[in-house]
């Protein structure tokens, strides 16, 4: 697109252009300029956004201006996302651009318990912030009130299908009112948002700035080959040396158990500060070491994928990915946690020779390969230990068969006689 766009001429009152100055967004960023004149339009629009590129306010402005000002006792709008982390998130965001506003804006997850939210939906509300789960929950259980609402957004729409969340939407989607605008955003768009898409959406606008899954521009994308997991844990010892440079780093794991680990080892090797969060994790705790994290108290976060997309941290220096993530969007959406709001950062990822079939399979839907780089020669490479390689050996065998079904590997059942 051309040209600096300024916020005036998206005709917002100046209740929500004096809470995007206070907020320092300065421009619009490009999803922002193509959603917010269909979504103020009426338009039922499909968002196709990477993560940091301000998709977030591009449909948060918008509804804010549709429903502007505190009307009735029930909800007119409803905004649903996939976890707890990305409620408070985007009630955050949308209590920062409301402020100006005496609209009443409500988050409803689960893990605590339903009494404060039910007290505030009797208080009146105008806009509903929730996940899937508790939503349905509160309306079978008479607290919600929904013939008022006229527009629906469904944020992180593709981690919605990986979670499992359709037979709930569909629930949701018969109990709301049919009459509405309907609003679809997603950092990548698989097959199966494209079918949730067209079986809620019709006559829709689709709006994308980047290919589906790509990652972001200022994120140089590094990977190392590495035989074995503890060698794993002497490189991210190696890196993390350079206090200065990793000065605000994320950790992901595939399980828990890594992620415990890599926590137990960073922190009696005092590279911290450090946490571990988790789905295994209090809510409470989770959410203390996310506030923790973006406040600058601690250097180093690790975690499975439960934070790959829960957490809106603009100046994390590097991602480091200790296993390469098996569901392959995910790794947009890891490496989506830095170079955020157009700054840069760089992404490491660490790969034994059994995920390279991972990382060829994420490098045909990023559409560009990641830079191979040899591990320095200073790294103590680490015998791979009997159960790792055997492991390794039934996930080759695995992925071999996978390829071709008449593959026999070293672990393929014998046929009894």
């Amino acid at each position: 697109m051309s040209s600096p766009v300024s916020w005036n001429e998206f005709k917002l009152n100046k209740q929500l252009l004096d809470a995007v100055a206070d907020a320092g967004f300065e421009n619009p960023t490009e999803i922002q300029q193509k959603s917010i004149p269909l979504v103020m339009g009426g338009q039922h629009v499909i968002g196709i956004a990477q993560t940091g590129t301000g998709k977030t306010a591009a449909y948060l402005l918008p509804l804010l201006m549709k429903i502007r000002y505190a009307q009735g006792d029930d909800a007119r709008a409803l905004i649903l996302v996939p976890t707890k982390e990305l409620v408070v998130q985007v009630f955050s965001q949308a209590s920062v651009l409301a402020k100006y506003t005496d609209l009443r804006i409500i988050e409803i997850y689960g893990g605590v318990g339903t009494k404060s939210q039910i007290e505030k939906i009797k208080a009146g509300i105008d806009l509903i912030i929730a996940t899937p789960g508790r939503f349905l929950e509160l309306y079978q259980r008479n607290e919600l009130i929904l013939k008022q609402i006229k527009t629906l957004v469904l944020d992180e729409a593709d981690r919605m299908m990986d979670m499992g969340f359709m037979p709930q939407l569909r629930r949701i989607f018969e109990v709301i009112p049919s009459k509405r605008q309907n609003i679809l955003f997603s950092a990548t768009f698989p097959e199966k948002v494209d079918r949730l898409a067209n079986e809620f959406i019709d006559f829709q606008v689709r709006v994308e700035v980047t290919p589906p899954a790509t990652v972001a521009t200022k994120v140089v994308q590094e990977l190392y080959f590495i035989p074995n997991s503890l060698t794993k844990i002497h490189f991210l010892e190696y890196l993390l040396q350079d206090e200065s440079d990793l000065n605000r780093v994320m950790i992901f794991s595939r399980t828990k158990e890594v992620a415990n680990n890599i926590y137990k080892y960073l922190d009696r090797k005092k590279l911290g500060p450090v946490k571990v969060i988790h789905s295994n994790k209090g809510q409470n705790s989770r959410m203390n070491a996310m506030n923790e994290f973006k406040e600058g108290k601690l250097r180093i976060l690790v975690s499975t994928d439960v934070a790959s997309r829960g957490i809106d941290v603009t100046n994390v220096s590097h991602v480091i990915n200790f296993d390469v993530p098996i569901v392959y969007e995910d790794y947009v959406h890891r490496t989506g946690r830095t170079g955020r709001a157009f700054q840069e950062g760089k992404a490491i990822t660490f790969a034994t020779d059994t995920e390279k079939y991972h990382i060829d399979n994420i490098e045909k839907i990023i559409r560009e390969k990641i830079t191979v780089k040899t591990l320095p020669k200073e790294i103590e490479v680490a015998e791979t230990n009997y159960d790792e390689s055997q492991s390794m050996a039934r996930e080759t065998d695995r992925q071999k068969r996978y390829v071709d079904p008449e593959f026999k590997g070293a672990f393929h059942e014998k046929k009894k006689k």
